[in-house]
C-alpha cells in the first residue's frame, strides 16, 4: 500500500509512538497527518517541533464519538495509539481505563466505519497476553473489537479493514527498563531490578515502524499481528549499561510490582493453534481465507512465544543496538 499523498489520523498521536510515525509518514510524502490527542501543550511543542503545513492537530478525547467522527472526515487510514497505558494507574483507575481503551477503542471503529476510511490499525501490547492486570485486560479488549470489527462490516457499503498489532515495550521508551536504568546510574544510585533472570522482548522504535508499514501491506480484515524477536535478559542489559557508562553502581532487589510477569509473553499456549508464520511476522486468526497465497504457513511453535523460549541477545549485540539507537547519554 502506497502512503503517499494519503490522509492519515493518529489517535494519541503527541507520544513517542506517534512522534517517530509522524516523521516517517512526513518522509513518505503523504498528504495530512492529523494528531488526536487530549493534551494540547503537547500539540503545541510538536508543532513547534516539526514546523510542517502538512500536520494538523484535532484536540479531542477518544471516547467522545461525535468529535471523533469528525476528525476523521476524508481521513484514508487511522492508527489508534490513544490508551492510559501506565499499570498502577490503571490499575487504582480501572473505570476511566474501561471509558477510554474499550469504549474509546469502540468510537475509533464506528467512526472508522462512518466515514469509509480504508484501514484502521490499533497498536496493542504483549500485557493483554493472559493479562495478569487491567491495563492487558482493556487492551485485550481493544484487540477482540477489532478483530471481530469486520463481522459487522456491509461490503457493499464499507471498505474499512481492521488489523491489530502486538508487541512490547519498545527499547528506551518512557517508563522502560532502560531509561530506568540509566537515570540511576546518572544519579549514582542502587538499580533496582525485581529479578535480573527476568526477560524481556527487544524492539527497538524503528523495528516497530517497520513492522507496523508491513502489517500495512499484508494485512487483512480482523487479523492481529506479531513481530518475531529476540529477547534479553535484565542482567545482561544492566552489565551493559554499565559497562557502556563506566559505572559500578550496586544492585538492590525490589519486590514484583502489581501486574508484573518475569517474561513478557506474545502469543499464549491457546493461540497457538491460530497462528500462522510468513518468516517474517506471526499473525493470530481464525480467517484462513488468503493466508495461503500471502505466504503464511501454520507456525510450528510448540511452546507459547515468550521472551524465556526465544534466542537472546548478547551482551555485545546489545552494546551495538544501545549505540545505534543512541540511548547512551554523555555521562
Amino acid at each position: 500500500m502506497t502512503l503517499k499523498n494519503k490522509k492519515i489520523l493518529i489517535t494519541g498521536g503527541t507520544g513517542s509512538l506517534g512522534h517517530a510515525l509522524t516523521s516517517r509518514l512526513l518522509k513518505m510524502g503523504v498528504e495530512t497527518v492529523r494528531i488526536y490527542s487530549r493534551n494540547e501543550n503537547k500539540q503545541v511543542q510538536m508543532d513547534s517541533e516539526f514546523k510542517d503545513s502538512r500536520l494538523r492537530f484535532f484536540v479531542g478525547d477518544v471516547r467522545d464519538l461525535q468529535r471523533l467522527t469528525r476528525a476523521l472526515e476524508d481521513v484514508d487510514i487511522v492508527f489508534h495509539a490513544a490508551a492510559l497505558k501506565h499499570v498502577p494507574v490503571v490499575e487504582y483507575n480501572p473505570f476511566e481505563a474501561i471509558k477510554t481503551n474499550v469504549l474509546g477503542s469502540q468510537n475509533v471503529i464506528d467512526a472508522s466505519l462512518m466515514n469509509n476510511v480504508e484501514v484502521a490499525l490499533c497498536i496493542g501490547t504483549d500485557k493483554a497476553v493472559s493479562p495478569l492486570n487491567t491495563y492487558g485486560a482493556t487492551k485485550l479488549l481493544m484487540e477482540k473489537l477489532f478483530a471481530t470489527a469486520h463481522n459487522y462490516l456491509n461490503k457493499q457499503r464499507h471498505k474499512t479493514k481492521f488489523l491489530a498489532v502486538r508487541y512490547g515495550n519498545v527499547l528506551g521508551s518512557s517508563g522502560s527498563i532502560v531509561p530506568k536504568i540509566i537515570s540511576q546510574i546518572m544519579a549514582n544510585q542502587k538499580i533496582t531490578i525485581t529479578d535480573p533472570t527476568m526477560t524481556r522482548f527487544n524492539i527497538t522504535m524503528n523495528h516497530a515502524l517497520d513492522f507496523i508499514f508491513r502489517v500495512l501491506e499484508k494485512g487483512d480484515s480482523g487479523e492481529i499481528f506479531v513481530p518475531q524477536l529476540k529477547a534479553y535478559q535484565l542482567s545482561d542489559m544492566r552489565d551493559v549499561l554499565l559497562d557502556l557508562l563506566k559505572s559500578d553502581n550496586k544492585t538492590q532487589l525490589i519486590p514484583v510490582r502489581t501486574g508484573e510477569k518475569y517474561h513478557e509473553s506474545l502469543i499464549n499456549q491457546d493461540e497457538l493453534r491460530y497462528t500462522y508464520d510468513d518468516g517474517e511476522d506471526y499473525v493470530v486468526t481464525q480467517k484462513l481465507d488468503n493466508l495461503k497465497k500471502r505466504g503464511f504457513k501454520k507456525a510450528t511453535l510448540k511452546k507459547e512465544y515468550s521472551s524465556d523460549n526465544v534466542e537472546l541477545y548478547s551482551k555485545d549485540e546489545l552494546k551495538k543496538i544501545l549505540i545505534k539507537e543512541k540511548l547512551i547519554p554523555i555521562k
